[in-house]
């Protein structure tokens, strides 16, 4: 579950505030592969089609295997991390990060990563709180396009190698109709943390973090813990969506820190790291307006969204190459 770190408040008040926006003119585009936004949509629904991928159900585990499947089948060298972690209530979850190294030889590393579990509780919806969403769009659409790029990169010989976690046990935190004052530890983001304290010698040039990134006409910000730690990777990502032209979404609003598993990376392992993430200040929670709600399944994801997403990253990654 992600938090908020500074009042709401506050976050919608910058909201409104353009910062000094880096131009975008001078930025040289190197070839990219065209990302398909079609086949990502299709990675999303296959997860969905699953069932709600809470942790220790069929669906979580059925899942799993297909992720690292089609990672394996697409040539990346997949390693998981499974072991059991406590969560809110001191109940042991059982977690599986799944990573997929392509081009594992290689020094210099860029990390992707998006959370692949479903919440346990439908708790910001009006209706049967205690069951969990579909996740389509918060979960399964940040895997979807790292599927995508997965398949497209898996094509070409990169100079620069590319890791992509999908971490679990990010969206387990406490539901909101069971808040305990007294308990002021967050058990969000378990699978994240747990990567992060058991590194052996792992080092990434910098992390970029998919979190709802499938919605129609989704926003994404300058999130405050991306600016915080890795501002220029922020620009860098910004600008380059900017010069693709999706302006629409790649936003120059400065908007409140989100204790997303981008901020463990930063604050335990030191690898700058950003956070592409929807934040809509008219939403529920303020993020998009269905999250961790029943409308948070296929009917609100956005081939649209996806692709100027996927087609950013990839873009960031042909340039990294060059660079």
């Amino acid at each position: 579950m992600r938090s908020l770190l500074v009042a709401v408040l506050v976050g919608l008040l910058l909201f409104g505030c353009n910062t000094n926006r880096n131009s975008s003119e001078n930025l040289v585009l190197q070839q990219a592969p065209q990302f398909n936004a079609d086949s990502a949509y299709g990675f999303v629904s296959q997860q969905v089609e699953f069932g709600p991928r809470v942790p220790n159900s069929e669906a979580h585990h059925k899942c799993g295997d297909y992720l690292v499947s089609t990672l394996t089948r697409f040539g990346a060298a997949v390693t998981e991390q499974k072991d059991s972690v406590l969560g809110y209530d001191g109940a042991l979850l059982p977690m599986r990060n799944i990573i997929a190294s392509f081009s594992p030889k290689l020094e210099k590393r860029i990390l992707l990563a998006s959370n692949w579990d479903t919440r346990a509780w439908a708790d910001r919806g009006d209706s049967l709180p205690n069951l969990p969403a579909d996740g389509a769009n918060d979960g399964a659409s940040g895997v979807g396009v790292l599927l995508e790029i997965a398949r497209l990169i898996s094509r070409d010989s990169l100079s620069v190698g590319v890791d992509i976690i999908l971490f679990d046990l990010e969206d387990q935190d406490r539901p909101a109709y069971d808040i305990n004052p007294n308990q002021t530890e967050h058990y969000g983001c378990l699978g994240t943390r747990y990567w992060a304290n058991n590194l052996s010698g792992y080092e990434a040039v910098y992390a970029i973090l998919l979190d709802m990134v499938g919605a129609e006409k989704a926003k994404f910000t300058l999130e405050g813990n991306s600016m915080k730690y890795a501002e220029s990777l922020v620009r860098k990502v910004w600008g380059i969506g900017n010069k693709l032209g999706y302006q629409d979404y790649f936003r120059y609003n400065r908007t409140t820190h989100v204790q997303d598993d981008h901020a463990y990376i930063n604050e335990i392992t030191g690898i700058p790291s950003i956070d592409i993430i929807q934040y809509d200040p008219n939403g529920v929670g303020p993020f998009w307006e269905h999250w961790h709600t029943h409308q948070d399944n296929m009917a609100g994801i956005n081939k649209q969204t996806l692709g100027a997403v996927g087609q950013t990253l990839l873009q960031v990654i042909y340039n990294e190459e060059a660079d």
